[in-house]
């Protein structure tokens, strides 16, 4: 048992019952090793989630480039809509996904700067891609009149609120909010001013 059958070990662990929750010694029985045996990897506990963090966000941006490249013959209002439903999916059944939204909005307080130093450069990616899709759909699409940069912004808050509710109150709320939220953003972005009209 090496590296990386700790490093997944560890993942389920953070995801599932929290940083607090998990510990080097349950991690080390699920994997079937003693615990000293993690030191020959990982400097401690705070070591190993930083690890872990780094490979969670790593993941999870390739899976969400692979979503957005996946649906480049898709409609831009499509494939924002389907994001939303499928981040949902992907915190149901990917301990990767979980892992990456808990430690987003609710890092340990012990690592709060350096999980920060993680995300942020993540939402910063995220912020830029997605404004280049929309740059590059422009013409085609019902927005011309907005910044593709403000859009991006708008579409992420949208998103952040929407995992929020999915992170407190689980899928029905989540789903319920998504509903409501999503005709009146795209309508929002959609609608141009009387004065441009």
């Amino acid at each position: 048992m090496g590296m990386e059958d700790i490093r997944k070990a560890a993942l389920f662990q953070f995801a599932t019952i929290g940083y607090e929750g998990a510990s080097l010694s349950s991690i080390a029985g699920e994997v079937g090793i003693r615990k000293p045996s993690i030191y020959a990897h990982f400097q401690g506990k705070e070591d190993l989630f930083l690890q872990v963090a780094r490979y969670a966000f790593q993941e999870q941006n390739l899976r969400i480039f692979e979503y957005f490249t996946e649906r480049m013959d898709q409609s831009l209002e499509h494939t924002l809509h389907d994001f939303l439903f499928w981040m949902g999916q992907e915190y149901e059944n990917n301990n990767t996904a979980k892992f990456m939204l808990r430690f987003s909005f609710f890092p340990p307080v012990s690592l709060y700067n350096e999980v920060l130093d993680i995300v942020n450069p993540f939402l910063d990616k995220m912020e830029r891609k997605l404004t280049r899709r929309i740059r590059n759909t422009r013409d085609r699409e019902p927005f011309g009149h907005m910044e593709p940069v403000d859009v991006a912004l708008a579409y992420m808050t949208l998103v952040d609120g929407i995992m929020v509710e999915l992170l407190y109150s689980g899928s029905i709320n989540y789903h319920r909010r998504l509903n409501a939220a999503w005709p009146i953003f795209w309508r929002g972005i959609t609608l141009i001013p009387p004065h441009e009209a």
